[in-house]
């Protein structure tokens, strides 16, 4: 009768729940890691040069008719049979210049680690 007695009260008393230790088995190693990059960036540039209005007359043997940048004025040579020359530059006021650039660059890079552990 004490022997069923004893059974009951076995099975009411919690387990216990026990950890064991984990030893690592090696001693040493070591680990290679390599990380590809590979980067492509569009660039696009637009210039617009702006600037005044710009009049110049350069020359030499000629003789203007009138005021020079008046409409109308006739230019003659003044030394006939020698060497003459007259430069007339007029340019408005506004956009002068438009440049359009546009380039790739790729870039590409390759990490690569070594990492040596023991115990």
């Amino acid at each position: 009768m004490k022997k069923l007695w004893l059974l009951p009260l076995f099975l009411l008393t919690p387990t216990l729940v026990r950890a064991n230790t984990v030893t690592p088995a090696f001693t040493q190693g070591s680990m290679n890691s390599t990380t590809n990059t590979t980067q492509s960036v569009v660039e696009t540039i637009h210039t617009q040069v702006y600037g005044g209005d710009y009049s110049s007359w350069t020359g030499h043997n000629i003789t203007p008719s009138g005021a020079i940048n008046a409409s109308g004025t006739t230019f003659d040579i003044t030394t006939a049979g020698d060497n003459f020359q007259l430069e007339v530059v007029t340019r408005a006021a506004g956009l002068i210049e438009e440049t359009d650039i546009t380039r790739t660059i790729n870039t590409t890079s390759v990490i690569t680690s070594l990492s040596v552990f023991s115990q």
